[in-house]
């Protein structure tokens, strides 16, 4: 059997040296243009999670660098650009290049030049760092007799540049590294669509006599709803429990609330993702946070997870008890 190329070859053979130079690169050009080549630069502050996400993407096939200087990113992305084997890399940029970083946005403007490429910034809330620091007992690359909360300020001026010229800010904070791989998964897949929908949501609910979790993005309140505490076999449960989530589901304004909200939730997140936020926590209250804020929050992930997002649940002050 005689493949395409064979037969490209062949007709090759019998043009001139010029000719057939012309033939090949054209050959290389169309092999080229069946997977679009890009390239993606990691960077953000130390502890965010750089490390596993250029792992994440050396898993998906990219091809992986870690800390190449400033100066050599114009000539490795020509490299990328003209290869034959490599389609997709991504590479780390961090605070170790110091006050070079300065220069990092007038680089990117040459880079974008040669090769699609896309910055992403992972940052996280100082006290997400602080805790991760200690719990690896590593010091911070700008510790230098500091404390790690006046290195991580420090590492916030000296980045500014680099995240002012960021196409994607990650935060952090509430993932840990089996969240972070699957949403760097999900949003750079090969083949997947611009418009999937990469967003983790995290449906809370809570009991205002607790406070207002300081987390959430956006907060609504259920104790309009029949509190199901006044109904003495439903007390020691929790809206986990069938029959207290078949008991809150029975009343028209549990049905109404819930459309609502789905449907504001539906327009709202795609325009979210759009503005490139990539994680959403979604606060349900009630009195107490053991009854009509869990079924509502439970019920919330069903619907979110049916409309195609990523959507996990979670109860702050829901008691340890059967259902």
């Amino acid at each position: 059997m005689t493949t395409h190329s064979s037969k490209v070859s062949g007709k090759a053979k019998n043009l001139p040296v010029k000719a057939r130079s012309k033939a090949s690169a054209r050959e290389r050009r169309r092999a080229s243009d069946v997977e679009p080549r890009e390239l993606v630069i990691l960077t953000g502050l130390s502890g965010s999670g750089k490390a596993s996400a250029l792992k994440t993407f050396e898993d998906l096939g990219f091809y992986s660098v870690d800390n190449l200087p400033l100066e050599l990113i114009p000539r490795f992305a020509d490299l990328v650009a003209k290869s034959a084997e490599i389609t997709h890399a991504a590479m780390v940029v961090d605070v170790r290049e110091g006050s070079r970083l300065d220069r990092f946005p007038s680089i990117l403007a040459k880079v974008k030049k040669v090769l699609p490429t896309r910055v992403v910034f992972l940052e996280a809330s100082d006290d997400a760092l602080i805790r991760r620091f200690s719990e690896t007992r590593r010091p911070h690359p700008l510790g230098r007799g500091e404390t790690v909360t006046t290195s991580i300020r420090a590492e916030r001026r000296r980045l500014d540049p680099v995240r002012n010229v960021a196409d994607i800010l990650l935060d952090t904070s509430r993932f840990n590294v089996h969240e972070l791989r699957a949403h760097i998964n999900a949003q750079f897949t090969r083949g997947v669509s611009k418009n999937d929908r990469n967003l983790t949501i995290s449906v809370t609910s809570f009991g205002f006599k607790n406070g207002v979790p300081s987390d959430a993005d956006l907060v609504f309140d259920v104790r309009f709803l029949p509190n199901p505490h006044f109904v003495p076999e439903f007390r020691k449960l929790t809206g986990k429990h069938p029959k207290v989530a078949k008991y809150v589901r029975q009343f028209p304004q549990t049905q109404e609330f819930l459309d609502k909200v789905t449907d504001m939730l539906t327009f709202l997140l795609p325009h979210y993702i759009h503005e490139g936020k990539s994680y959403l926590t979604i606060g349900i209250g009630c009195t107490g946070g053991q009854h009509r804020s869990v079924m509502i929050a439970e019920e919330l992930k069903k619907r979110l997870g049916a409309a195609g997002y990523r959507a996990k649940s979670s109860h702050r002050d829901m008691p340890h008890k059967q259902g």
